[in-house]
């Protein structure tokens, strides 16, 4: 069983494997909606490895992080655009 890791996901405490990217934990936690398109439309991850930028959120307060190129550490307040 890996080690577990606590985070904050949109103001909800989830629990996710450790040592994953944070794109990875949002999806365990059932969040697949990261931010919202001009015209309201959800938006999702796209590539996953950083090129497309379509997985940014706010990571303990930081703007534009890809979701892709961080991992999860213990503590991680995570803001998504999506309005869930």
């Amino acid at each position: 069983m890996p080690d577990e890791c606590r985070l904050r996901v949109n103001g909800r405490e989830v629990v996710v494997p450790s040592d994953v990217s944070v794109i990875a934990a949002l999806m365990t936690a059932g969040v697949v909606a990261l931010r919202r398109s001009v015209t309201g439309e959800p938006r999702g991850p796209l590539c996953g490895m950083g090129v497309c930028h379509e997985c940014r959120v706010t990571i303990d307060g930081m703007s534009h992080r890809r979701a892709c190129m961080e991992t999860v550490r213990a503590g991680m307040d995570i803001e998504t655009g999506s309005g869930e």
